[in-house]
């Protein structure tokens, strides 16, 4: 397990508070360490929209949504999916050196597939120095035929016409024959793992050895029960013995809000850390939005990462998050696939008294 970095947590976040209206097993539980209890609450500062949909040829995109993104070679690599008239699901890719660029960078759309793709994550897996895009797919000779876990590969990130045509991943179904949704993949020294959710309160699990990946998945255990949704992404403290992943719930602050589970191991007990409604990892409470509010949700996050690797570290002491969002006026009356979610960052705040 690698953590190439010493920092400490305290810097992030307020005290917990006690008013939290959850059942107690959603809050923090006793064998989370001291040193950790601080980060039960979070503040955030987020960007304007820096992302908006934009139409290619011949179709109108309605959205994008679903970042994932990595820095290298000098520049931000963003992978999203988009939701369009003509074709419903798509993965466009755009790169640039800083944030101000990104309105006016060159998108497209990764070619050698016309089906359904969507929700991907990208990151380099070193043992085969090769890209990889995990993705939700479909496929007519697939079971499931939709929402499928798959990936594709490409030697050079920035050469966005060499992704392969998306493979299904052979993992196996989940003992309840739930389908998955939102697939994570985060490998420490001798496993890699997937991590999905089942829009039913569960996170699942599978897992193979570093030298079979992306091959000889177990079948699915269930790694978390909560009030949880969807958009389950799983990262890396870097500098501590801890994994944090954070899940999209529905209904607190905000129609889409975020919280945040620790664990030991990526196999271990999944505990709250961030996880009731009040406190939550990052809610329409916890957000300021200093150039004018234009989003009423923080929805399928993406931290931005202190390396590009399969082990997916975060440095908790500047923690950023990329999400979409759109405010309750622009979604009211919208059928899902038509809702104009746009892009924006989330800054982790010290608290207002600095303390």
């Amino acid at each position: 397990m690698r953590f190439p970095s010493t920092v400490l947590l305290l810097s992030l976040a307020l005290p917990l508070r006690g008013n939290a209206v959850e059942p107690p097993a959603t809050q923090p539980a006793a064998d989370v360490p001291a040193v950790l209890m601080p980060l039960g609450h979070f503040q955030w500062t987020a960007s304007g929209p820096l992302v908006a949909p934009a139409d290619p040829p011949g179709d109108r995109h309605y959205s994008v949504k679903d970042p994932s993104i990595v820095r290298y070679g000098g520049r931000w690599h963003l992978f999203t999916s988009v939701r369009g008239v003509k074709r419903s699901h798509a993965i466009e890719y755009f790169t640039f050196a800083d944030w101000k660029d990104a309105p006016k960078a060159e998108r497209h759309l990764l070619p050698g597939y016309d089906g359904y793709w969507c929700a991907p994550q990208v990151f380099y897996f070193a043992p085969q120095k090769t890209w990889y895009l995990i993705c939700q797919a479909s496929g007519e000779d697939w079971q499931p035929t939709k929402y499928g876990p798959a990936f594709s590969t490409n030697r050079d990130i920035a050469d966005w016409r060499g992704w392969s045509a998306p493979q299904r991943l052979d993992c196996p179904k989940t003992p309840t024959d739930k389908v998955g949704l939102d697939f994570w993949v985060i490998c420490d020294d001798a496993r890699a793992y997937l991590f999905f959710t089942s829009l039913d309160g569960r996170m699942w699990r599978s897992q193979t050895a570093l030298a079979d990946f992306p091959h000889k998945w177990s079948v699915p255990a269930l790694a978390l029960q909560a009030d949880i949704f969807e958009a389950s992404h799983t990262y890396c403290l870097a500098g501590m013995a801890k994994y944090m992943t954070v899940v999209e719930a529905q209904g607190g602050h905000g129609w889409r809000y975020y919280k945040a589970f620790l664990a030991d191991r990526l196999d271990g007990k999944w505990t709250p850390l961030a996880a009731g409604r009040d406190d939550a990892f990052a809610s329409m409470k916890s957000v300021t939005q200093p150039g004018g509010r234009w989003t009423d949700s923080i929805s399928h996050i993406e931290l931005i990462r202190a390396g590009f690797d399969q082990q997916m570290d975060v440095d908790p002491a500047h923690l950023q998050v990329v999400f979409q969002g759109v405010s309750d006026k622009d979604r009211a009356g919208k059928k899902y696939g038509e809702i104009p979610w746009r892009l924006g960052i989330l800054t982790a705040t010290t608290q207002p008294d600095g303390q």
